[in-house]
């Protein structure tokens, strides 16, 4: 297969999973470990990954191998219920409102599916059922909380009456007399509504639940899975509700699993209540969140298994793409072939996956401006280079906020100018808490390695351990600061001790411990 070709074949990669059929889908999933083991067991789940880690292409391959096994699997994306930008964004339409409507669009979308199923394959008493679930789902209301009636009531009631007249005779003198009548009556009345209090969100689904049952009796193995995808498309506010009724008309059905792909900083799956209670789905207890592309995909600094994975990955895609196109690929048998003449060393590959970290979506996009840079010869580690810093200022750096880049050039200076390395640590908690560092994480700058680090100096305190994306230095690589390695662990600063791969215990992490308060006050002058 011509170099031409192959680079041809990168280019043309495609870099979202839904413009793809799932036969294409099927064809080029590599699964990671257990991840797909974990992924198909019959609990309900979320699934967590950033933006690129291929979590539709998980979920759409576990349709796939669903539907051939038999089960029906039911696949929505959220961002095609309604409008997040309309009704459901719409913050001058009352909550409730909008609550309502995204919770009968999102089972409208189900029972349309199981509708499709029903004409192509159902029992007799499938569709019926179905009929009988869409009258059911004009019951679905989501009711605010207090409301507090004012009125007044002013008004005006008079009579008056009034009447002349003349009494006289031929001679003599007259008599006149006169009479005055009116009504005059006027009322006003006035009513005000006002939302008293914190509001109060109840779902209220009638017999959806029950007929959900129904229809599983109906299916050819009594399972339905329903994959929810681009869950953090909705609204914030939004996503308890929508939480709360799968939570109660769903989950409660024997044989309805749902799967739900989010993106962690995005979510919001619960809210309490005055009274202690709380809408939407408990993590842990309702549905397991045991699942992060995030903790898959960075392999925890195993560099055999990263190669492995996205050697495999570009392999499938290739082969894929190029028979596609017509192109013979007899010359390629392997992912070893690939590599030998796709790149102008091993070394190249490496890089490349250097750069990814972690995020396949960033490797084909790296990879194809890589193979546009080298045209019709082997790409080489200049190609990558270059096209990992054209990557990052395009895609990545350009998104970010102005205040969360600030932080992102700080982070820069502190921990690879100063330190001349290429990771740091911050607390658990803080982390989470600081809106910066996840703005900073979903835009794939910053990317968690290892979670719950223990140093001796710290005890009872637990770290994660972030890395900076690789576009943020690259251009340093062959300069004086140029990071030496994952992190200096050395226990004084007159000495340096750079590791690569984080240790459960460290000797000393106090120099790897990047304080958010000296940005915080800088940031104040």
């Amino acid at each position: 297969m011509p170099t031409t070709h192959i680079n041809q074949s990168l280019m043309r990669i495609a870099k979202r999973a839904e413009t793809q059929s799932p036969e294409v889908l099927v064809k080029t999933f590599v699964d990671i470990g257990p991840l797909f083991s974990i992924l198909s067991s019959r609990d309900n789940q979320v699934l967590y990954g950033r933006r690129g880690t291929g979590k539709t292409h998980a979920l759409k391959y576990l349709a796939e191998n669903l539907k051939s096994n038999g089960d029906i699997a039911i696949f929505v994306d959220l961002r095609t219920i309604g409008s997040s930008g309309g009704i459901y964004g719409d913050s001058a339409t009352p909550l409730p409102e909008r609550g309502t409507r995204l919770l009968i669009d999102t089972l409208s979308a189900v029972q349309d599916k199981l509708v499709d199923f029903g004409l192509e394959r159902g029992s007799p008493d499938l569709l019926p059922t179905l009929d009988l679930l869409a009258d059911e789902l004009t019951s679905v209301r989501v009711v605010g909380g207090s409301i507090e009636l004012e009125s007044s009531t002013k008004g005006t009631v008079g009579a008056t009456a009034r009447s002349t007249g003349t009494l006289g005779f031929n001679k003599g003198p007259k008599v006149e007399a006169s009479i005055e009548s009116s009504v005059q009556a006027s009322q006003e009345e006035q009513i005000r509504i006002k939302e008293a209090g914190t509001p109060r969100h109840r779902v209220h689904f009638g017999a959806v639940a029950r007929l959900m049952e129904r229809v599983v009796a109906n299916l050819p193995k009594k399972r339905l899975w329903l994959i929810l995808d681009e869950w953090s498309t909705i609204p914030l506010e939004l996503q308890p509700l929508l939480a709360d009724l799968i939570r109660r008309a769903l989950f409660p059905v024997p044989g309805i699993i749902v799967k739900i792909g989010a993106i962690e900083y995005r979510s919001r799956f619960q809210e309490q209540t005055n009274t202690g209670d709380y809408i939407g789905i408990e993590l842990g207890a309702d549905a397991s969140a045991d699942l992060d592309l995030d903790d898959y995909m960075v392999f925890g600094n195993d560099n055999t298994k990263a190669e492995s994975f996205f050697q495999e990955m570009f392999y499938k895609h290739l082969i894929t793409t190029a028979q596609e196109d017509g192109i013979p690929t007899q010359s390629i048998a392997s992912s070893a072939d690939f590599i030998a003449s796709a790149f102008t060393q091993r070394k190249a590959f490496f890089e490349l996956v250097r750069a990814a970290e972690g995020v396949p979506r960033d490797a084909i996009n790296v990879a194809s401006v890589a193979a546009q840079k080298a045209n019709d010869a082997s790409i080489s580690m200049e190609d990558i280079t270059k096209a990992s810093r054209a990557w990052y200022l395009r895609d990545k750096e350009s998104a970010i906020a102005t205040e969360a880049k600030a932080l992102l050039h700080w982070i820069v200076d502190d921990v690879i100018k100063t330190r001349q390395a290429r990771a740091f640590l911050l607390e658990q908690g803080k982390d989470i808490g600081s809106k910066l560092v996840g703005a900073l994480f979903d835009a794939r700058v910053l990317h968690v390695i290892k979670r719950g680090v223990s140093g001796a100096e710290h005890p009872g305190v637990r770290f994660n351990t972030y890395a900076i994306d690789y576009g943020c230095y690259v251009d340093l690589r062959n300069t004086s600061k140029a990071p030496r390695g994952l992190f200096d662990i050395a226990e004084s600063k007159h000495e340096t001790d750079f590791v690569e791969v984080p240790l459960d215990d460290y000797r000393s992490i106090r120099r790897a411990v990047l304080d958010l308060t000296r940005f915080e006050r800088a940031n104040r002058r």
